[in-house]
This record gives C-alpha cells, structure tokens and sequence, in this order.
C-alpha cells in the first residue's frame, strides 16, 4: 500500500484483528437476537436493552474500522513500547508455568473439565424457576372479597374496618379504598370487591430488620381473625394490574377452570383447592364464586298446565308482567319531543316472596268463563342459589382458582401442585385446566425461547464456520458456552436466586461475549501455526499473548454489572439475576477459557502449517516438542 513506519504497522495490526473483531461483534449481536423476540410483560422490559446493546456493538464495530485506525495514526509517537505493570508482569509468568503444567496433563484437565460440567448441571436442577424477580414497589394492594350477596351500604362498613386496621401498623404511611367498580366500568366487578392501596414508608424510616414478608403475615393475621369469611389477596400495585391484564384474573397466579355447567365447575373448583392448600408455598387461595346470587327458579309442569288449557308461553307471559313489569303506554313530555314507557306490575308486596309469587293468578280459559288459578297450581316456585358471576373466555365458561405463591420459587411450586391435581383430581367430561398469571407467562417465554435459542447458537455456529472455515474449530468456538456457563449456574446456586427471564437473558449475554473470547484465542493459535510455529509452542504463546485480552474483557464486563449485582434498593430485584449470571459466568470464564480450551485446542484442532519444511527435514510431532 505504499505505507512504512507507523503507519505501516497501524495498518498491518487492524489487518490482524480485522475478521475477528467483525465475526466477535456480530456473533454478539446474534447471541442477543433472542431478547428481539420476547413479548408481553419481558418484551417491554427488555427489549430496550437488547436493541441499545445492539445499536451500540453496531456503532462500536464501525468506530473501530475508521476511528480507531485515524486516532492511532494521530495521537501514538513513532517509537511505542509496550510497558507491562509488576502485576501483568507477575501473572503472565505464572499463567505461563501453570499452563505447561496443564498441557502436560491433558487428561486430568479435560476431566476436572467435565466433572464442573456435569456438577453446574447438578445445580441447575436444583435451582429454582420464577418468571420475573418481584419488583420491589414499596407499597401493599390488598384485595378484600366480600360475600357475594353483599350490598354496597353493608360493604362500607367492612370497608372501613379493613381500611383502620391496615393503618394501623406503624410501616404504612397511608392507606386508600376503593370499593366496588369504577364508573367508566373497565373493571368488571361487583359490590362484594373492594382494594386497599397501603403505601409504606421510606426505607431510611422503615426498621433496619424490616422485613416485607413478616409485614404481609402479620396484617394476613389480623385481618383473619378480625373478618372471617372474607377472602384476602396481597400483592403490589403495579404488579396486581399488570397480572389482572395479562391474565384477566384478580391474582398473581390462577387456574382457569373451563367447562359448562357452572355447579359441577364449583365442586371441582372446591377439590382443586382443597388440594392445593397442601401444597408448601400457596397463599392467598380462594376460588372465585361463581354461585350464590338468590334466585327465584319457576319450573312449570307442562301436564299440569295443559289440564287448564295454558301453555307454557301464556304462564311466562303472565310471570313476567306481572314480576317484570309490561309497558302500558308512553308518557310524552315537551311537545311531545321526549316520551317514556309506561310500565305496569303488581306491587311489591305481591311479588317480594317466593310465597307471594306462587299465589300469582293466571287466567285460564273455561267453558264460556275465565277462571283465576293460582300459579302454584301449574308451577312449582323455590328459591335457590343462581349463578352470581360467569366468566366467560373465547365463548367459553370457567372459573378461577386464585393464588399467589411465597417463601417459595413459582416454578416448584406449581410443578408440585400440578402433580398432586393430576392425580387427585378427576375432570368431568368437557373440562380443562389452564394455568395463567406468572407461571402462564413463564411457559410462553420458555416455549419461545426453546425455538429461538438454538437458532441463535445455530447463528453463531455459522458465524463461526465462515470465520474459521473448519468444523472442527467451529466446535471448539461452541465449546466456550458450557465453560462460560458454570460461572452463571454456580452464581444462581450459591445466592439462592431462582432462574429467571431476567437470569436467562444473562446467559445469553454470557454466550456472546465468552464465544467471542474463544475466537481470540483460536485465531491467534491459527495464525501461528499457519505461521509454521509448532502446535504446542504456539498454544503457548498464544495463551501468553492473549491472557491479558481475556482477562479484561472478563474483568471489565463483571466490574461493570458488579453494582448490579449487589444492588438492594426499590428496583434492583428485576436486573440482579442478570448480573448475577454475568458477573459469575466472568469470574470463572477467564480460567475455564485460558485453561481449558488450550487442552481442548491442542486435543482436537487439525490446523497445519501453511509454511513448507526445509527439504530432507520433517516437521516435528507435538508430542517430540519441548513444553516451553
């Protein structure tokens, strides 16, 4: 190109590390094409980040082709020489004895290897399973159902009861109503629901051992005992309408219980709860009512009416005049522009009753007169427990089975309660069971991840392939990701999180940018053998070239999440998982990767020189080459 010195080098080094910084990036970008797809409540959380990461890599990659060459061109003097600290100093010459040791036992390596493996796998079962980490709100939303039946003015005084002894503890700051339905009628409800919104105090006035959970059992207690029979759900405020939304239950998690008859779903719905209050961890259980409304059933007697000449059209005419009122006539008002029905019925008193309303007459037509016969005489009238409230969903009935979950992960929990339902509980005909709220939401992510995941990791194989060109370091690319992986499950394992979506997206960060370390090392090993250096020699000092890039891209990406990590304020529950998955995966990869990978390298990779030996002298076996 006609360049000598300084800028002969900057040229011939971005030449270098041309191909791998472009397939590091985009492989990285490929890692997160997973979040692109996420939906509902994680799409919206997520999904800002994974473009802003993806924008910024884009902008990066680009930066690095123009600015990065153009600055060094202007800002480095002639003569550079490269300065390493005592410390760099200190662990590349023990990094380098440490991995002359390791290549001298390959074996031992690779099965120390695969026992972390294998054990990572152990604690992965054992880890348990929630869809998003409860975001701290710092305040309560209880929710109180009444009976059924119950009036609006009845329900005012239970209203404020609640309301006083919620106040009443000294960690509420405040505490609001809300009682029945809203006027705009988006909230479908009746009077026997009524929310409390209880804001707490600020943390720096809370007690240094508050404990949130305690808080919530406590109230739960007092409520109990203060207001049998009325049902109590706790949860938060944003929380609670996010789950009533996506699930269109009142409740954290539900059962959907989905048949016809509405009785037969109540008795099912009762053994469905009675099973689930065995199971550890459910709380807040109850199911919905969906029977209990009085109501007055007239069943006539077809037989019976047709001795009298009626049928069954005329008694269900006269019972709904009579009970329903008929129009009569319109009243017209200013000129004659507005006008309203005139309705007629019988008084209250002669249709307030069961009993009053079997003394109904119905005319019946006899031999040249009307007889008078009372209805109780062709109907048979009783009062009985009617439908209060259908859910319907997809033109189809069902009733909700209510419950949150505390003091355990989501995951095993529901695992256990379905298993003990499968077994104890027989569905009739016609029936079905769907589990919605947070555990709903989790499958569905689960089930979108378990397609786009592996399309992701298949994207990077590709990648991979058209950076090396060989299947078989293509695979030691891919090899990167179980290593880089035992750092994120041991993190989840030791500080008790359960695995989340937020954890998940922290592995697929993790796949990204441990893939690309691998990609560091394997070119550079490459590079030199194509060079005519022999194998073991230049794993060596590939190791040694490539320890520093390693380590502080590790380093830099754990420092950079560490605050996450060990956050504990309002917010931080949601992106802990995350980097806590980063910051581990880091912590372990630079060891896995540095030593590891040079065994499985050197193992495995079939790379030749590309140099031709001296003529009458063979190439010396790795086995014949001195470990230097």
């Amino acid at each position: 190109a006609g360049l000598d010195g300084k800028l002969a080098t900057i040229y011939h080094a971005s030449g270098e590390v041309t191909q791998a910084i472009f397939f590091s990036a985009t492989i990285i970008i490929a890692g997160f094409l997973p979040l692109f797809t996420l939906s509902g409540v994680e799409g919206h959380i997520f999904g800002p980040m994974a473009r802003t990461y993806a924008y910024a890599l884009s902008g990066g990659l680009l930066a690095t082709f123009t600015v990065s060459p153009a600055l060094a061109a202007l800002l480095l003097p002639e003569e550079v020489s490269e300065k390493e600290t005592i410390i760099v100093r200190n662990m590349r010459r023990f990094y380098r004895r440490v991995v002359e040791r390791v290549l001298a036992y390959r074996a031992v390596v690779l099965g120390i290897g695969g026992a972390l493996i294998v054990l990572a796998a152990f604690a992965a079962s054992n880890v348990g399973l929630e869809f998003l980490p409860k975001l701290e709100e710092g305040n309560l939303y209880v929710r109180a159902t009444l009976p059924t039946t119950m009036s609006l003015e009845e329900g005012n005084s239970y209203v404020n009861g609640i309301r006083k002894l919620i106040g009443s503890f000294p960690e509420v700051q405040a505490i609001a109503s809300y009682h029945g339905r809203p006027d705009d009628g988006t909230d479908v409800t009746g009077f026997f629901n009524a929310e409390f919104y209880a804001p707490l105090k600020p943390v720096a006035e809370l007690p240094k051992d508050f404990d949130k959970d305690k808080l919530t059992t406590a109230i739960l207690e007092r409520l109990d005992k203060a207001f049998p029979g009325i049902e109590f759900n706790f949860s938060q405020y944003l929380q609670d309408n996010v789950a009533e939304a996506v699930s269109g239950v009142k409740g954290e998690n539900s059962i959907k219980l989905f048949g016809n008859d509405l009785r037969q779903l109540t008795d099912v719905g009762d053994k469905i709860k009675k099973v689930l209050s065995t199971v550890p961890g459910v709380a807040d259980l109850a199911v919905f009512a969906a029977l209990g409304q009085p109501t007055v059933q007239i069943d006539i007697d077809r037989a019976k009416a047709a001795r009298y000449g009626l049928a069954p059209g005329d008694i269900n005419s006269a019972i709904k005049t009579a009970i329903g009122g008929d129009q009569a006539g319109d009243l017209y008002e200013d000129g004659g522009d507005r006008h309203f029905p005139i309705v007629v019925r019988l008084a209250p008193k002669y249709r307030q009753s069961p009993e009053t309303i079997r003394d109904l007459t119905i005319g019946a037509q006899g031999t040249g007169s009307v007889t008078q016969i009372p209805l109780s005489e062709v109907a048979t009238v009783k009062l009985i427990s009617g439908a209060s409230y259908i859910y319907r969903e997809q033109q189809q009935r069902y009733l909700p089975i209510k419950f949150s979950v505390r003091d355990r992960d989501l995951g095993s929990t529901i695992q256990e309660a379905q298993a003990r339902i499968n077994k104890e509980v027989v569905l009739p005909a016609g029936s079905r069971l769907e589990w919605v709220g947070e555990f709903g939401n989790l499958q569905q992510a689960i089930e979108r991840l378990s397609v786009v995941v592996p399309i992701s990791i298949g994207l990077i194989g590709l990648l991979l392939f058209m950076n090396f060109g060989s299947i078989r370091d293509t695979i030691l690319g891919l090899s990167v990701i179980p290593m880089a992986s035992v750092g994120g499950i041991v993190a989840l394992f030791v500080f008790g999180i359960p695995f989340s979506i937020s954890a998940a997206i922290g592995f697929i960060a993790l796949f990204g940018i441990s893939v690309m370390d691998g990609i560091i090392v394997l070119d550079d090993f490459n590079r030199r053998v194509e060079n005519g250096i022999e194998r073991t020699r230049a794993i060596i000092e590939t190791c040694e070239t490539q320890m520093r890039p390693v380590f502080m891209t590790c380093i830099i990406a754990a420092i950079g999440l560490l605050p996450a990590a060990v956050s504990t304020g309002i917010g931080s529950q949601v992106q802990k998982p995350l980097a806590m998955v980063v910051v581990g995966g880091m912590l372990f990869a630079p060891v896995l990767i540095l030593i590891i990978l040079p065994v499985l390298i050197l193992a495995f990779s079939n790379r030749t020189s590309r140099v031709l030996a001296p003529a009458g002298r063979a190439k010396a076996s790795p086995a014949a080459q001195p470990a230097e």
